[in-house]
């Protein structure tokens, strides 16, 4: 089974944060901490992760995504567990980076496979396998092949298993909807039914759930979170009726974040998360292009009728 420690410390739902920006495209940290207590209040969340890819930290410097740690860390208030993302195109930075977040006191460390360089199975096992055995923390791995342009194969992680504090993955299960379960076969052929399995697509949830998957690693929550606790809550309580019914009602909302033929949905989340919340956290970084004025009036009433007043309380 997977571990239950690492669930009950960490939860079902973590929360990839956007990372809010000015007009000029610096990190908002004012809004940064605000967005934090915003989640934390919404009870939206039951770990956040700190620039991950929703944080957009392909386009940070090392010393803004410390920065960032630093911000949110200090507006927690150890509230809820923080989760870092320190992957990097290169193993050094990402050694450089899980080092650093042991030295600053966070317990896990979220490692993306190596991106644009398109490496190879061995490649993937010897840049993960570094970055685990550079560190005493537990790493979570980050499967997302869509951006990344690679994918773990199971033989890989099979490999990387036998590196005791690598404990757990999101999987970008809309590329491989059932990989999730070839990854949890593996774990327990070689013995490490401890290994933790989180969906890493909103939309995918109630599929990587029955295959052995915990939770899901959402940016989508920042809006919809109390949808996503209410249909993981109805799957373990065994309400498949309400899960589906309240899949269904979010589901429009995760549709609406790739329309245009979009295929990042950061940019029209960021707008999503300015209505709900109503703390402007800025446009995406280019080149990202920002929602034009049609997305946002779509966007809005797409976030109208999925919340709206009475179903999470929220009114925008």
């Amino acid at each position: 089974m997977p571990s239950k420690e690492l669930t009950d410390k960490f939860g079902r739902v973590l929360v990839p944060m956007i990372t809010p920006f000015t007009a000029n495209e610096a990190v908002d940290h004012d809004k940064l901490a605000k967005l934090t207590d915003y989640l934390i209040e919404k009870d939206y969340a039951d770990s956040l992760i700190l620039t991950g890819s929703t944080g957009e930290f392909y386009t940070m410097t090392d010393e803004e995504r410390i920065a960032v740690w630093k911000t949110i860390e200090d507006a927690n208030h150890g509230r809820l567990p923080l989760i870092v993302g320190t992957g990097g195109s290169s193993t050094q930075q990402a050694v450089a980076l899980t080092r650093k977040a042991q030295e600053m006191g966070f317990e896990l460390a979220m490692v993306v496979a190596p991106y644009y360089c398109k490496p190879s199975q061995e490649g993937i096992y010897l840049h993960f396998k570094t970055v685990a055995e550079s560190t005493d923390l537990p790493i979570m791995l980050y499967n997302i092949p869509l951006f990344t342009g690679v994918n773990l194969e199971a033989e890989t992680l099979e490999r990387l298993l036998a590196v005791p504090n690598i404990v757990a993955i999101k999987e970008e299960a809309g590329v491989n909807p059932t990989q999730s379960t070839d990854f949890v076969l593996t774990a327990q052929r070689v013995g490490r039914e401890d290994f933790t399995v989180y969906c890493g697509d909103d939309t995918m949830i109630l599929q990587v759930l029955p295959q052995g998957g915990v939770g899901v690693v959402s940016g989508g929550s920042q809006v919809v979170g109390g949808l996503m606790k209410g249909i993981i809550g109805a799957y373990y309580a065994d309400d498949n009726a309400k899960a589906h019914e309240l899949y269904l009602q979010m589901y429009p909302f995760f549709k609406a974040l790739v329309m245009n033929g979009r295929v990042s949905p950061f940019p029209l989340l960021r707008t999503a998360i300015t209505i709900a919340s109503g703390i402007d956290v800025g446009a995406p970084r280019l080149p990202l292009a920002p929602a034009t004025p049609s997305e946002e009036r779509e966007m809005r009433r797409v976030v109208e009728d999925v919340l709206g007043v009475g179903k999470e309380g929220v009114s925008v």
